[in-house]
């Protein structure tokens, strides 16, 4: 092996643990808030601020860290963020109180926000075209391994150690490791710079991001048109809007006097590009469903809460083995075939939830279907169609389509969860309209003896007696039962409304996920001619 192909071994190799060590930490912390927010004794309204601050920096870091990695270097950048990566998840095990936690994890999401984006930049910039497709799948494959498994390995930590503190205190050594290393193993790459760094640019995006983003974290998917209209939505949305057309025009007049704009506005007239941000972005709504899978095993398989996090495994590893098939696929086929083929293969996996699954080998099947679908998108495809025919700006590229699937991934659960929520919403109702038919056919079956119907004669008065069967309550009810076959029938009877509810709810949310991977697949149809055009000019 040659030293440039060895160095570029080493290189990936660390780029793929950082990302991977980045992406755990999104999503690890959630199988700890609430011990967190009990250790600093705030409410769990106050301690999601722990997940948002984070998200915040994240959108924040990720376009500006894209535009000067380009200009001073990706080996340089990649130290830097892992050096703020570890640093913070010092600071913020160490931290004696809620507000300095919360100023810990925003210097987490700083160093933790770029480094997909140096890393896929870094792979454009000095591996052969055809083995780009192949690196970046690899790439992508820890990006998503990492975010599906961040909850069931922080439960396992946590579990192990009962310290919330060692959820964090483990990326320390990880992170010196990475710069001891990246410091001899990582060739430095970067593009030519262009004047001075666009210091108001940078600026207005920060401020335009950090509003979009907290309006958008605002959103409530239950009463969805409602919370668009209050000032802490439409408010900090509309500001947002305003700063980014304020910076588009600043950006413009920079390009006219040659200057180095850190949006540059170039790249949003390629309808290539626009679309690719547009793919980018439900693919993030698509990743967002993976985060309610443990709550569907949990609600609808019968799994127990401590278990249901395991239940990803399946995924996690589908959605790996997806990303290296893609990045394969990608340098076969092209991006926009693996895009239609993520699309198509996603839909099928999504649809399963709701139609198919009762036992939980069916689980698994639909699982990996889905993971293998989603996947191929991560890595690859969505990564060299933004870049395609770019000779500068890359890294400004990528950070853009991880910007907007940062969105995506904000915004698709508060509409999920609308769903979910409106499912059980039902469960007065369908007490009212189900449960007596429910009751009548598992009384039938059950054998109960004479003493056992007597009681159940005592119990139909009562609630008779009390009005509608929506307004029982039926788990004081059960508790009161004597016979343990009669309160065994009347216990599953109300599972099964239960079940019904859940049923409806996670089926909203996965029919919804189809529909996504749907558009997704149609978008690569529509891609297809415009790419080709693009790269005939």
């Amino acid at each position: 092996m040659s030293n440039k192909s060895s160095g570029g071994s080493w290189a990936l190799t660390l780029f793929c643990i950082g990302v991977l060590m980045a992406a755990l930490d999104n999503g690890i912390i959630s199988a700890a808030l609430t011990t967190i927010n009990s250790s600093f004794d705030v409410s769990a309204n106050w301690g999601a601020w722990g997940v948002t601050i984070y998200t915040l920096g994240l959108a924040i870091s990720i376009p500006i860290v894209g535009k000067i990695s380009d200009r001073y270097g990706r080996k340089k950048l990649f130290i830097v963020e892992v050096a703020l990566f570890g640093l913070g998840s010092l600071l913020v095990a160490l931290s004696p109180n809620f507000a300095f936690y919360i100023v810990a994890r925003f210097i987490q999401a700083m160093g933790g926000g770029g480094i997909f984006i140096i890393g896929s930049s870094h792979v454009l910039s000095t591996f052969p075209v055809e083995k780009q497709g192949k690196a970046l799948g690899i790439l992508g494959g820890m990006n998503g391994i990492g975010a599906i498994l961040g909850p069931n390995l922080g439960s396992v930590i946590l579990d192990l150690t009962g310290n919330w503190h060692y959820l964090f205190l483990i990326n320390v050594p990880i992170a010196v490791v990475l710069m001891i290393l990246g410091i001899y193993k990582i060739q430095e790459t970067k593009e030519p710079a262009v004047g001075k760094l666009d210091l108001l640019g940078t600026i207005l995006l920060s401020l335009a991001v950090l509003s979009i983003m907290y309006g958008l974290t605002n959103i409530e998917g239950v009463s969805l048109i409602d919370s668009l209209l209050t000032p802490e939505v439409y408010g900090f949305l509309l500001a947002g809007i305003v700063l980014f057309a304020v910076l588009i025009g600043y950006n413009r007049s920079l390009e006219k006097r040659n200057g180095d704009p850190i949006l540059p506005v170039s790249l949003l007239a390629h309808p290539t590009y626009l679309l690719t941000l547009l793919v980018g972005g439900l693919s993030g709504a698509l990743l967002a469903a993976m985060i309610y899978i443990p709550a569907f095993t949990e609600q609808v398989l019968g799994i127990a809460a401590e278990s249901s996090g395991y239940w990803m495994t399946p995924l996690a590893l589908a959605s790996g083995i997806g990303a290296g098939f893609g990045g394969a696929l990608v340098d076969k086929k092209g991006p926009v075939f693996a895009v239609f083929l993520s699309g198509f293969i996603t839909a099928i996996g999504f649809v399963l939830f709701p139609t198919w699954i009762d036992v939980k080998w069916q689980f698994i099947i639909s699982s990996c279907v889905a993971g293998i679908g989603i996947g191929i998108l991560l890595g690859a495809p969505l990564n060299i169609l933004a870049t395609e025919r770019l000779q500068k700006d890359k890294g400004s590229a990528l950070a853009g389509l991880s910007l907007v699937r940062q969105i995506g991934m904000t915004i698709a659960p508060t509409i999920y969860a609308g769903f979910i929520v409106r499912g059980f919403n039902q469960i007065p109702s369908l007490f009212q309209s189900d449960f007596g038919s429910i009751l009548q056919k598992k009384m039938e079956t059950a054998n109960l003896s004479p003493e056992a119907m007597q009681e159940f004669q005592q119990l139909a008065s009562t609630m008779s007696a009390n009005g509608a069967s929506a307004d029982v309550d039926y788990e004081k009810l059960v508790d009161q039962i004597q016979d343990p076959t009669l309160k065994d029938v009347i216990q599953s009877s109300v599972d099964q409304i239960t079940l019904m509810a859940a049923q409806d709810g996670y089926g909203g949310l996965f029919y919804s996920a189809m529909v996504i991977a749907l558009i997704i697949v149609v978008l690569a149809f529509i891609l297809k001619p415009i790419r080709n055009k693009g790269l005939q000019a």
